[in-house]
């Protein structure tokens, strides 16, 4: 059983997030992550002027994703950091790129999941996830979240991310915070629930 994962990170915070799912993932019997990124459509030279090119240059190993992976995985997990409450462009655009996926009806029945990242503690997190579940419904996919289970998203003595949608961090307004343990302990039991369900699914499929 394969599971994917697909983010973007233009800083790394997704990127560590997306590891601890895959970890998450592996930790499930039968299951396999695989980690792919999007896309960039920003410039190199751009990426150096908003101080990201050392990031980028931390997840080159990281192959870019091609939407048959897909359609040839058997549940997907998506990480991609708010911009303005919405996914950012790179995300929307390689889903943008879907369109004979949804005419096929590839997708359909797979196991979908969100993840995100925002830079204030209420930075859009929750309607990112939800507007990104909107693509996922048209594909047809399981909508799978981060049930209350996860007692970490509950937790009231520190700032920190994690909502019943899915597991986030906060990058905060200069980037500087990575993810906590809290956070990086949501990903990594996301990837789990993940794996299980697509598990359950297959089995009833058979």
């Amino acid at each position: 059983m394969k599971v994917l994962i697909v983010y973007y990170s233009m800083y790394g915070h997704l990127y560590r997030m997306a590891l601890s799912a895959a970890e998450g993932v592996e930790s499930v019997e039968g299951a396999e992550a695989v980690v792919r990124r999007v896309p960039e459509t920003l410039s190199p030279e751009i990426l150096e002027k908003m101080g990201a090119a050392e990031a980028q240059k931390m997840q080159s190993h990281i192959p870019v994703c091609t939407t048959e992976e897909l359609a040839q995985a058997d549940a997907v997990i998506f990480a991609a950091p708010t911009r303005f409450g919405n996914m950012c462009a790179q995300m929307r655009q390689f889903l943008d790129a879907t369109g004979k996926l949804w005419a096929n009806g590839a997708l359909v029945g797979k196991a979908g999941s969100v993840m995100t990242s925002s830079g204030t503690q209420h930075g859009g997190q929750e309607s990112t996830i939800l507007t990104f579940h909107v693509t996922l419904l048209h594909h047809g996919m399981v909508i799978v979240g981060l049930p209350y289970t996860f007692a970490g998203q509950s937790e009231n003595d520190q700032v920190t991310g994690c909502s019943p949608y899915g597991a986030s961090t906060i990058a905060g307004s200069d980037g500087s915070r990575f993810p906590s343990d809290n956070e990086l302990a949501g990903a990594r039991y996301q990837g789990i629930h993940v794996a299980s369900i697509a598990k359950k699914l297959m089995s009833q499929g058979d």
